[in-house]
Order: structure tokens, then sequence, then C-alpha cells
């Protein structure tokens, strides 16, 4: 019984002297921020109405083996960065690390094949990666995405594009380099692994340790490491479009044109490769022109086709293409180029109710004037008149009405002109009219 009590006392002094943080890598989104956010949001969402891409949400947790299998063993997302957790049965779970995998599972399991083609579909949400937190990307972080199941014409990669490009245009950001590439199919992908491995071998001793891994797993994983040494080695690799069959060259010229139909600016990088093992033909990544982030080896946002992701993961032969983008990236670019983002919408109207009666009755009004379409604001919690008009200026509000305690009982309220400072007693079944009135003509 002793022992019990002395670690309760433990548990008891842990408690009231421990002080909780958020995890490293992960961050809390303030209201201040949240504007950010939302104005993103609803960006995206206009966008996706526009462009014909219907809303898709998917667990936060999967199967570890649908990452696995679709990003690739070598991949650093699974070799390095997935959460794993294990569950019963021995089954092992993953917080998603991209959203992707689990829209393409969605699609098999769900039947969505059967559906006219092509699908669009789109997500936003959460992402986890067990990595070192750097600029705009921690180890929670939130991404929306584009996804078109269905289709392998060379239309979907430009349009994608075009949209990834056009959702930055509207955000304010300008300005950004849009490179893409091709890395064509499994069969004019085997003659570019042999010479670029031929190219590798003979300098393996100026790679990082990580490349000289990749190597064996995956070698085109070596184009995108951002070491610069590493870096400093490839500018003189072989390129991929020097050995694209004739289909994937067709390809990659169509889309290309597409593009300049559509006046998008683009750079073609034949050095660029994704990290994901799914990507075939069309690749594209979303870069900033600023210097600062243009030495971190910053991406904003990046996709392109995965014509096999489909049938790897156990459905049909399904070509499908898209990208994701990183929101907190989004911002902190948004941030550095001072673009500006609306303010929260202001009440023209604020309510003001002193004591218990004054309260009782001021929120039913709140409820009434909310009924018909009037924003108010209130504060009911501050408990003088003082306090209550101070938050009213504050707010930026237009007219006040106070309820007080006779007012209430003599069923009227008081209107002030926050502005001028004029004030008038009304009864309470003429408000409604009296405050469209005054906004109407303030």
């Amino acid at each position: 019984m002793d022992t019990i009590k002395k670690e309760l006392e433990v548990q008891k002094t842990s408690k009231s002297s421990k002080q909780f943080s958020a995890p490293r890598g992960m961050k809390d989104v303030l209201p201040g921020e949240n504007r950010y956010w939302t104005h993103i949001r609803n960006t995206v969402h206009k966008f996706a109405s526009t462009f014909g891409f219907s809303l898709i949400q998917t667990p936060i947790l999967e199967d570890a083996g649908l990452f696995e299998r679709s990003s690739g063993i070598a991949s650093d997302v699974v070799r390095k960065e997935m959460y794993i957790l294990p569950a019963k049965g021995g089954q092992k779970l993953a917080l998603r690390p991209e959203g992707t995998a689990g829209i393409a599972r969605a699609y098999i399991e769900n039947g969505m094949s059967n559906l006219s083609q092509p699908v669009k579909l789109y997500y936003e949400g959460q992402m986890f990666r067990y990595e070192r937190p750097q600029a705009g990307r921690r180890r929670q972080h939130s991404q929306f995405g584009f996804e078109v199941f269905g289709s392998d014409d060379a239309v979907i990669d430009a349009q994608l594009i075009y949209l990834a490009w056009k959702i930055f245009y509207k955000l304010g950001i300008k300005n950004i380099s849009i490179h893409v590439n091709s890395i064509g199919c499994s069969e004019c992908r085997k003659g570019y692994r042999s010479a670029l491995l031929n190219f590798l071998k003979s300098r393996k001793a100026r790679l990082c340790k990580d490349c000289i891994e990749r190597i064996a797993l995956n070698p085109l994983r070596v184009l995108d490491c951002k070491n610069d040494d590493c870096k400093e080695v490839i500018a003189d690799a072989p390129q991929i479009v020097d050995h694209l069959c004739k289909e994937c060259h067709d390809h990659l010229m169509l889309v290309l044109e597409f593009l300049d139909e559509l006046d998008v600016p683009y750079f073609l990088n034949p050095k660029l490769v994704r990290g994901l093992d799914y990507y075939t033909k069309t690749v594209f990544e979303i870069c900033s022109d600023d210097e600062e982030f243009k030495d971190s080896h910053v991406q904003f946002g990046g996709g392109g086709r995965y014509d096999n992701l489909v049938k790897d993961l156990g459905g049909g032969e399904i070509p499908a293409a898209g990208f994701g983008m990183g929101i907190e990236r989004m911002i902190m670019l948004m941030k550095h180029r001072g673009v500006k983002v609306p303010e929260r919408k202001k009440a023209k109207v604020f309510l003001v109710a002193l004591g218990t009666i004054g309260r009782k009755k001021g929120l039913k009004l709140f409820e009434s004037l909310t009924n018909v379409g009037i924003f108010v604001k209130e504060s009911f919690a501050k408990g003088s008149l003082k306090s209550q008009l101070k938050a009213a200026d504050k707010e930026g509000s237009l007219l006040s009405i106070i309820i007080g305690q006779k007012e209430a009982i003599d069923n009227v309220v008081i209107m002030r002109d926050m502005v001028s400072g004029a004030q008038e007693m009304i009864g309470e079944e003429k408000i409604f009219t009296r405050v469209k009135k005054m906004l109407k003509n303030i």
C-alpha cells in the first residue's frame, strides 16, 4: 500500500510540473495563420469545381504495404520516412506519407473503373513523414492534390500542369518555374538504366552514401539527390530524353505543344525525376524563382503520370496522372513574397447585452438576426458596457444594438451609430427593419 501511495504521489508531482509541447516537426496552426489556409482551400475548391473534379477523402492510416508497393522499396519514403504502427493480428499500418497511393486504392476498392472515364478526383489532408524538418516541410504537413484515372491522353498531363500553374497564379504567386521531363516507360527505361549505371559506377567515390545504395536499388533515384557533390556528378550524366521510345517521345512532345498553346511557362529539365517509383512518362515540379529557395532545393508541388500504379496495386490496366502541392510551403512562399490574403469578414452589427435578463434577450436576438442573414458579433462574456463597446470598435462594427436590464423588461433596444455616436431607442418589433435601413445608409 505504501508503494502505491508513493507512486501516486510521484505521478501527481509529475503532472503538476510537466509542460507539454507539440512533437518535433509538428506545429499548431493558430487562428491568425488560418486565413492563409482558408484562402488556399477556397481557391482549390473553386478550381476543382471549374475543372470537373470531385472531392474524395481517404483514411489517414493505410496498410504499410500499399506504400511499399507503390512508392518502391528503394524510395526514401519507404526506407526512412514512414510512421509505422503495429496493429493486432500482425498487420502493419502506416500514417500516409503521400496522397496518390490511397486514392488509387480507393479507386480500385470502390469499383470506380466501372464509372464513366476519366474519373477526376481531388483531396486535401494531412501527410506524415519521419524526416528532418526543413523549410516549409514538417513531419506532419498538409497537401492538396488532383488525380485523373482512365486516360493516357497527353492533354490530361497538360491540363494538370495548367491547373497547378493557375492555382499558383490565382493565389498571387507569380514568377514560378515549371520543370517538365519524361522518364519514359518500363521498356525505354531499360536502355537508359544501363547507360546511367555505366556512368555512375566509375564515379561512385564522389557520391553520397545514399546514392551508392540507390545505384543497386534504383539508379534513377540518384538524379533526384539534393547533395551538392552528387548534383555536380550527375550534371554530366546521360539524359533520359535521348533514350525515349517513339511513343514516349511523341507523348512528351504533345504535352509540350499543349502547354505552348496554353501559354504556360515551362522549362524542359532532362535531369528531373520524381522520388517515387510509380511515375511513368511525364513528370513535373513547381519551383520558385527566388534565389533563397533555389539554393535550398525547395519544390512547392509536383506530379506526373503513373500508368502502371493501378495495375501494380491489383487493379486493371488503368492509366492515370496527377499532382500534389504542399500547403505549408505555399504559405511560406506567399509570406516571403508579401502576398495579401483576404482579411476575416468584419461584422457591421455588434450586439451588446448587460445583466442576466439582458443577456438572455441578447442570446435570442443574436439567433434571430443570424436567421435573417444579418452577420452579427457579440462579446457577452465581457461584463461592462464600456468593454463591450470597445470590442465593437475593435471589430470595426458600424452599428451596436444595446440591451440592458431595463431595455429587456421594456421590450426595447438602444441602437448606437458607432461612427457618429448617435443613439435611438426602438421597440423589438422594429429591429430588423431598422437595422437593414441603417446599414444601407451608413
